[in-house]
C-alpha cells in the first residue's frame, strides 16, 4: 500500500513538472508571437496596377523596390479580386476591411442613392467641414463604409494607442484605407481650384499639424512643375508600343502624346495642379509626404503597432490617360519603383529594418485601349450608357405611359423609380422583364440580371454570378445589373483614348500582392488568393481581431511559424 501511494506522489508530482514545463512553453510561445509584432504596418495600394506589370517591366526595376519585396517577401502571383466592380473605392474597402461591397456597403466610387434620389460619392459627407483648403474637396469622410479595417482593429486592441495614418493624392484612397478611427487621412488638393496642399476634414481634427502647413508652404510641390522625360533611353522601352501612336489623350498644348512633357508650360491649361497628379511626379510627392509623416507622426517609434496606408494614385491617372501600352505608362512605374526603394530605405533608417512589415498591391487593374485591341483584330468595343439611358425610360414610356421610370444605369446597374411604380400599380417583375430583354438586344451587352423582390441578386450559380453577388448590397444596390463583353467599358468624352476598368474579368481582377518584412517568409505561390485575404493575414500577423465584416480567410503560408 505504501508502494503504491510512494508511485503516485512520484507521478503525481513529476506530472505536476510537466504541467508547470508545457505551461512555461506555452507562455514563451505567446510572448514570442508577441515580440514578432512589427513596431509598424505599411499598407501599400498601387491604383490600376495590373499584376503583369511586375512580369513585363521586372528586368527594368532596380534591386530596392517591387525586387526587393519579391526577393525578400513572398509573392502571390495569383491574386484576385472576387466582386464587380473594380473601381477605386471598392477596391481600397474591400483590402483593407476584408470582405466585399455586400457586406462594407461601398459598391463604387459613386452610385444612386434610394433615399436621397441622387448620386453620391463614397466619401463625400456634407456634415464636416474642410481643413487646409476653402474647397469643398476637405468635406469627406468614412461614414458610408459599414464595416471595419484592419486598422481599426489596432487601434481598438491596443486601446487607440496604435497610430494609423492614411495618405493618397486620391480622398477615397486616403479614407477607405484607414478606416473610422484613425488619427488622419490626408489628401491632394488638386482639382478644380485646389491650391495643391495636403487637406484633411474636420472628421479627424480641427486644423492641420504644423508638420503638413510647413510641407505645404515649402517649395516641394512646386519643383515637380519640370520636365517629364523618359528616366531611361526611350529607344529601350521595348515593352511597350511606339510612343507616337492615335490610342492616347494628348494634353492641351500638345500637338501629341509624346515626350517629353514640360508640366510648367502645360499646367495652366490642364489643371494646373492636376496635371504632377497626372504624372509620375504625383507619385514621387506622395513619397515625400509619406517620409514626412513618419517622423512627424513618430511612426513606428515604440512597440505598440501603427498603421500608415500610401495610396499611389498617379498610375491610375496615366492609365486613363495613355493606356496600359504607353510608354508613359512604363515609365510612370520604372519611376515609382525607385520611389518605393526610397520609401524603404527610409523605413529601414526610420523604423528599424526587420521592425516593419509591408503588404502591396492594387485595387483594380485594366485592360488595353479598345482602339488599339481593334488594330490588333482583338473583340472590343465603346458602349454609349447615356443612349442607353434615353432608350430605356423611352421603352417604358411608350408600355406605361409614365416618364421617368429609371433614374439612374450607373456602374452597370439600373435603379427604377419605385415610387411612381406604386403609384401607378405597375409590376415589377413585368418591367424588370422588358427592361432586360431591352438590354440583351445590344451587341455588347452579354449579360442580363434582375433582383428579387427584396433586392437579393438573382440569376444562376457560377464563378461571374458570384462575382455580382460578392458586388451587390441589398440597400444600395440597383434593380437590374448588365454586363459588357469582352474589352468593352462605357464610351465617355474623356475614355475614348486611354484606358477604363470595372468588370470581373481577368484584366481588371489579376492584381499583384507582395509581402516582406517582420513575420513574413520568403517564397511564393500560384495558389489562388483573394483580395479579401489580405486584412485576415494582416490581423493574424498582428494577433488582433479580424475586421468585423471579414470574410476572408489568412493566408498561412505567407506569415512565418
Amino acid at each position: 500500500m505504501r508502494f503504491l501511494l510512494y508511485v503516485f506522489v512520484i507521478a503525481f508530482f513529476f506530472n505536476c513538472k510537466a504541467q508547470t514545463a508545457t505551461g512555461t512553453l506555452a507562455s514563451n510561445k505567446t510572448q514570442t508571437e508577441i515580440n514578432t509584432r512589427p513596431k509598424l504596418v505599411v499598407g501599400i495600394v498601387i491604383d490600376q496596377m495590373r499584376y503583369d506589370y511586375i512580369t513585363r517591366f521586372y528586368d527594368k526595376y532596380r534591386n530596392g523596390g517591387f525586387k526587393r519585396m519579391i526577393n525578400e517577401g513572398f509573392n502571390c502571383k495569383n491574386n484576385y479580386f472576387n466582386y464587380i466592380p473594380t473601381k477605386t473605392g471598392p477596391g481600397h474597402a474591400s483590402i483593407f476591411s476584408g470582405t466585399t461591397p455586400k457586406y462594407h456597403g461601398i459598391i463604387g466610387n459613386n452610385w444612386f442613392d434610394k433615399t436621397l434620389k441622387r448620386k453620391v460619392n463614397c466619401v463625400e459627407d456634407n456634415t464636416v467641414e474642410s481643413i487646409g483648403t476653402d474647397s469643398n474637396d476637405g468635406k469627406k469622410s468614412p461614414k458610408w463604409l459599414l464595416t471595419t479595417t484592419f486598422a481599426d482593429e489596432n487601434r481598438l486592441f491596443t486601446q487607440m494607442k496604435g497610430k494609423s495614418i492614411g495618405i493618397s493624392i486620391k480622398h477615397r484612397g486616403a479614407i477607405l484605407s484607414a478606416g473610422h478611427s484613425a488619427n488622419a487621412a490626408y489628401w491632394f488638393d488638386y482639382d478644380h481650384d485646389g491650391k495643391g496642399n495636403w487637406i484633411t476634414s474636420s472628421f479627424y481634427m480641427d486644423e492641420l499639424p504644423q508638420w503638413i502647413q510647413d510641407f505645404n508652404a515649402s517649395d516641394v510641390t512646386e519643383s515637380y512643375f519640370k520636365e517629364w522625360n523618359t528616366l531611361y533611353d526611350i529607344n529601350t522601352y521595348t515593352e511597350s508600343g511606339n510612343d507616337l501612336n492615335n490610342f492616347e489623350r494628348i494634353f492641351k498644348g500638345k500637338e501629341s502624346a509624346t515626350f517629353p512633357y514640360d508640366l510648367e508650360a502645360l499646367r495652366h491649361e490642364n489643371g494646373n495642379y492636376k496635371i504632377i497628379a497626372e504624372s509620375p511626379y504625383g507619385n514621387s510627392l506622395t513619397t515625400d509626404f509619406a517620409i514626412s509623416a513618419l517622423d512627424a507622426e513618430e511612426l513606428g517609434k515604440d512597440n505598440i503597432t501603427d498603421v500608415l496606408t500610401i495610396s499611389y494614385s498617379s498610375t491610375d491617372k496615366v492609365g486613363h490617360d495613355f493606356g496600359v501600352n504607353a510608354v508613359e505608362t512604363e515609365d510612370t512605374y520604372l519611376r515609382l519603383d525607385l520611389d518605393l526603394e526610397r520609401l524603404f530605405n527610409a523605413l529601414d533608417e526610420k523604423v528599424g529594418e526587420g521592425e516593419y512589415t509591408v503588404f502591396l498591391t492594387s485595387d483594380h487593374g485594366a485592360q488595353y485601349v479598345p482602339d488599339y485591341l481593334k488594330s490588333k483584330k482583338i473583340p472590343s468595343g465603346l458602349f454609349d450608357l447615356s443612349q442607353l439611358f434615353d432608350d430605356l425610360n423611352e421603352l417604358l414610356l411608350n408600355e406605361y405611359s409614365v416618364s421617368d421610370l429609371v433614374l439612374s444605369r450607373i456602374n452597370n446597374q439600373i435603379f427604377f423609380d419605385h415610387d411612381k411604380i406604386m403609384a401607378n400599380k405597375l409590376n415589377l417583375k413585368e418591367l424588370k422583364e422588358k427592361v432586360s430583354l431591352k438590354l440583351l438586344s445590344y451587341n455588347l451587352i452579354d449579360k442580363v440580371y434582375t433582383t428579387s423582390a427584396i433586392n437579393h441578386l438573382e440569376g444562376g450559380k457560377g464563378f461571374l454570378e458570384d462575382m455580382l453577388r460578392n458586388g451587390h448590397n441589398q440597400k444600395r444596390s440597383g434593380d437590374i445589373v448588365f454586363v459588357f463583353n469582352p474589352s468593352v467599358f462605357k464610351d465617355t468624352h474623356w475614355n475614348r483614348k486611354g484606358t477604363d476598368h470595372h468588370s470581373g474579368m481577368t484584366y481588371d481582377t489579376h492584381v499583384p500582392l507582395l509581402f516582406f518584412g517582420k513575420g513574413i517568409r520568403q517564397g511564393s505561390t500560384f495558389a489562388r488568393t483573394e483580395i479579401i485575404d489580405i486584412a485576415p493575414t494582416i490581423s493574424a500577423l498582428l494577433g488582433i481581431s479580424f475586421p468585423n465584416g471579414a470574410t476572408g480567410a489568412p493566408l498561412d503560408f505567407v506569415i512565418e511559424k
